[in-house]
């Protein structure tokens, strides 16, 4: 795997908002300069866990954790490093680079998206040659514009087109990316026919497989590319791409079932949406759904698939409740679907119905209730037998004894027996808080590391400083490491060189003193550094020369 650029992660480590990150799963409270909440590593009833917007940095006096809003995410999230690199670009609505360069050779993968982009080309010429797919369109009441946005095409009807287009070197690859298909006989042909095609597209706008809807009255309706080496339906939304062209992080994404659907919300100036890909909605689709926005809209046709889709949808949610994202759902009218429903409604009529959407904790009970008769006790303990798996899924927290008491109501009991009813098998352990370390002396060369941290733009303008190369003591080599990486990157912030040192042996304490606020302020911290860069030297040099001579005493008197 191609290594992620630094210069990337210090630019995510800056534009990245701490706060906002931190904020959207502990409940904060302004507290000063700061936010101050309870911490969710190590159980506290006194918050002792603050967060510093300014400094892009949070920390537990209590448990010691600490780090920038990268660090949260592997925490709190359990991501791995590329997973929260990835998971806050996407809040950023940034593309994650790599290493990677031109000159390398072409890998497998490489050569499958070329042929795909190749296809899709192939694809949207023929549109524009086939008046009837033009006028299927047009009765769908999509229009150019939005065709060419979504990069909408055809499939012609014959057995070879793709074949024949793009000859007989390049059939393996066609294979390999699910658009032509190898019979037991041994013959070859297009796997797509007399179809509208949509191109399904990765967060970095390569082609990774299409979606085709017959343009007759054939059957299946819609067929969806085979999984290849570069399209996974668990993984993959169609319109994502579409969707982060917005700039900034929508509040709201709405996910349908079809490619219709997304187009046509889209046209009425409606979205960001997305729709899964003939498959259920998977953890992976609501992780990142959960990280492109705050809020997640499941919308279905009312009919039987519909509901299904929709509480299959909600299991697959209910990890994620009361979490860093609210997640609602809308079932539209009877014999509705949102393409439908928006070309005869009209988009206001349609975002008067998102608003109205039930939260993921109200569909559940509603749903839960229309199973059952709450008129009879046996209707009751059916209600909760059906909810107890359900439960099950919820993290430990506020939101599950919230839903707890509501469950408690709609069933006639007291909420405490309820939630002793409940109680989950196997609690969360509480990360134990470390043992307290005694309280460090402020050395000089422990308040310039400080200064450092928190004015970097000052210290990297600083000029050499003579003999601090010589300086060994505890501290000076991290204090040199942190003016050589302030000098090569002035731009970095503080947040960015705890992130920096996050590995390093040296750099473990630079959190306790990110969290310490310095006495000086910035117009002064030039000044201030200067001086404190040559005091250390000077300091060094003197108790070189005392033991020098101290030495030489000693040496004499043994003599």
């Amino acid at each position: 795997m191609a290594r992620i650029p630094q210069a990337f992660i210090d630019e995510l480590i800056s534009r990245a908002d701490v706060l906002d990150v931190v904020g959207a799963r502990v409940a904060l409270k302004k507290a000063g300069s700061n936010y101050k909440g309870l911490c969710p590593f190590h159980g506290e009833k006194t918050p002792s866990f603050t967060v510093s917007a300014e400094k892009g940095f949070y920390h537990c006096f209590g448990c010691g954790a600490h780090g920038t809003a990268l660090n949260f995410l592997m925490e709190h999230d359990s991501l791995s490093f590329p997973e929260a690199v990835e998971a806050l670009a996407d809040m950023l609505g940034l593309e994650v680079p790599s290493t990677a360069t031109a000159e390398e050779p072409r890998g497998e993968l490489d050569l499958i998206f070329g042929v795909l982009r190749e296809v899709d080309q192939i694809y949207r010429r023929h549109l524009r040659e086939h008046a009837p797919a033009i006028d299927y369109l047009k009765n769908r009441g999509i229009d150019g514009e939005t065709a060419a946005r979504f990069g909408i095409g055809y499939a012609p009807d014959a057995w070879d087109t793709v074949l024949g287009e793009l000859g007989a070197e390049q059939v393996e690859r066609l294979i390999q990316a699910g658009l032509v298909i190898e019979n037991e006989q041994g013959r070859r042909y297009d796997r797509f026919r007399d179809r509208i095609m949509f191109p399904i597209r990765d967060p970095r706008g390569r082609v990774i497989g299409f979606g085709g809807r017959v343009l007759g009255a054939g059957e299946p309706k819609y067929l969806n590319s085979p999984e290849t080496p570069v399209f996974h339906k668990g993984q993959s939304l169609y319109g994502l791409f579409e969707a982060r062209q917005r700039p900034g992080r929508p509040e709201q994404i709405v996910v349908v079932e079809g490619y219709m659907d997304v187009v046509a919300l889209s046209q009425h100036g409606i979205g960001p949406v997305v729709a899964t890909l003939g498959t259920a909605t998977t953890t992976e689709h609501i992780r990142r759904l959960t990280r492109i926005s705050q809020r997640v809209v499941f919308c279905f046709d009312a009919d039987r698939a519909g509901r299904d889709a929709a509480w299959r949808a909600l299991q697959t949610a209910l990890p994620y409740g009361g979490g860093s994202a609210e997640i609602k759902f809308l079932l539209l009218p009877q014999g509705e679907d949102p393409d439908s429903y928006v070309r005869s409604a009209g988009a206001e009529a349609f975002l008067s119905r998102l608003a109205a959407a039930a939260p993921l904790s109200r569909f559940m009970i509603d749903e839960l209730s229309n199973r059952v008769d709450l008129t009879s006790t046996d209707g009751r303990a059916r209600l909760l037998a059906l909810a107890r798996p359900l439960l099950a899924l919820l993290p430990i927290g506020v939101y599950r004894e919230l839903l707890l008491g509501d469950l408690a109501d709609l069933a006639g009991l007291d909420r405490d027996r309820m939630s002793q009813i409940f109680d989950p098998e196997v609690k969360t352990p509480n990360r134990p808080p470390p043992r307290p370390q005694a309280a460090r002396k402020t050395t000089r060369l422990r308040k310039t590391i400080t200064l450092i941290l928190h004015f970097p733009s000052a210290a990297a303008h600083l000029g050499a400083v003579e003999g601090l190369e010589a300086v060994d003591e505890p501290g000076a080599n991290l204090l040199r490491q942190l003016l050589e990486v302030v000098r090569q990157n002035p731009q970095i912030t503080l947040a960015g060189l705890v992130e920096r040192f996050r590995d390093d042996p040296e750099g473990r304490h630079l959190a306790q003193l990110a969290a310490e606020d310095p006495l000086d302020d910035a117009e002064a911290a030039p000044a201030v550094l200067r001086d404190s860069l040559h005091l250390i030297v000077e300091k060094y040099r003197k108790r070189n020369a005392v033991a020098a001579v101290r030495n030489h005493r000693l040496g004499g008197l043994k003599s």
